[in-house]
């Protein structure tokens, strides 16, 4: 095996990035505009995937929750992957794949807005989730990768980041997000807060 110089990796995606930003800059801007009218209409954003994706979905809904760069009020968020009794219940209860669309189910409101981290576009659990959400007049938002998945043609706007590898799409997924955040903010939702002490 031939050793891997570290810097390749973030020249590799800074590449990726700047795809991204070239091939996706429409569908940012139309994903922005999903999460701020959800927000702005008193909507809720839930947030799912698995393994480092349900991390990113944790990671945005605590942004939203908690402050991304200015300290505010609360924007309505949350991630669909943190309750281990209610995952673990669903999972043996009933099946895995319905371990986010029985929170949806639950939790979801028309006005909210699903968003789902998959790589591949094709985990059963984030598919059976937006098929439930649309039932119910809740929005979806999918960020992918590699050709979309089956996901692709199921939501309302889906960001396909243009790279087969799993871990280039996590990390743009990310940056994305980030984006999107900072623009959701800095539109002036919430109320100002003084810092803490």
């Amino acid at each position: 095996m031939t050793a891997i110089d570290p810097v390749t990796h973030l020249t590799e995606l800074a590449e990726t990035a700047a795809r991204a930003a070239t091939t996706l800059g429409a569908g940012i801007r139309e994903a922005t505009a999903l999460v701020q009218g959800t927000l702005a209409n008193g909507g809720t954003l839930l947030f799912c995937g698995n393994g480092g994706s349900a991390a990113d979905a944790q990671h945005m809904a605590t942004e939203y929750m908690v402050r991304y760069r200015r300290n505010r009020t609360p924007l309505r968020a949350i991630a669909l992957t943190t309750d281990t009794s209610n995952l673990t219940a669903c999972g043996n209860d009933f099946s895995f794949d319905e371990i986010f669309s029985r929170q949806v189910e639950g939790l979801g409101r028309a006005g909210d807005l699903l968003i789902v981290h998959t790589t591949s576009g094709n985990s059963p659990n984030c598919l059976r989730a937006v098929e439930v959400a649309r039932t119910m007049g809740v929005r979806t938002l999918a960020l992918t990768a590699k050709d979309g998945g089956k996901i692709r043609a199921m939501v309302d706007c889906c960001l396909v980041v243009p790279t087969d590898r799993t871990d280039r799409a996590q990390e743009i997924h990310l940056a994305i997000q980030h984006a999107i955040c900072d623009a959701v903010e800095s539109s002036g939702l919430g109320t100002d807060r003084p810092a803490s002490a």
